[in-house]
């Protein structure tokens, strides 16, 4: 974990921080030669040079961001959650759907895996 990280995730409140490390290793297992990295002042991991995803704690949710291409790929199932061009929110006040996010994670991951080919 880098320093960056290591800060931005302790900074967080006791709920937010557990659903953060969570996350953070979900994407490690789903993305062992990914890179971790601080892009936009919050937690992300890249591969051969493209963003995989980023990750973020607000007052109310959790936001990951895997870019919209990805996002579309999983219309479907993002049906009942918040999702912008490039981001999908989980709301603190509900499960956190880590089977869908790995999902997601692996789905990326292989992608940028095959472009770089």
């Amino acid at each position: 974990m880098t320093d960056a990280v290591r800060k931005y995730i302790a900074k967080q409140d006791p709920q937010k921080k557990a659903i953060l490390e969570k996350l953070r290793t979900l994407i490690q297992k789903a993305a062992p030669l990914a890179q971790e990295c601080m892009s936009y002042g919050v937690p992300a991991f890249k591969i051969n040079g493209g963003n995989l995803v980023m990750y973020a704690a607000f007052k109310n949710h959790i936001g990951i961001y895997p870019e919209p291409d990805t996002i579309l790929a999983f219309t479907k199932e993002l049906a009942g959650y918040k999702t912008a061009k490039g981001s999908i929110k989980f709301m603190l006040d509900e499960p956190i759907p880590y089977p869908l996010i790995k999902k997601i994670i692996t789905y990326k991951y292989k992608k940028l895996k095959e472009n770089s080919n």
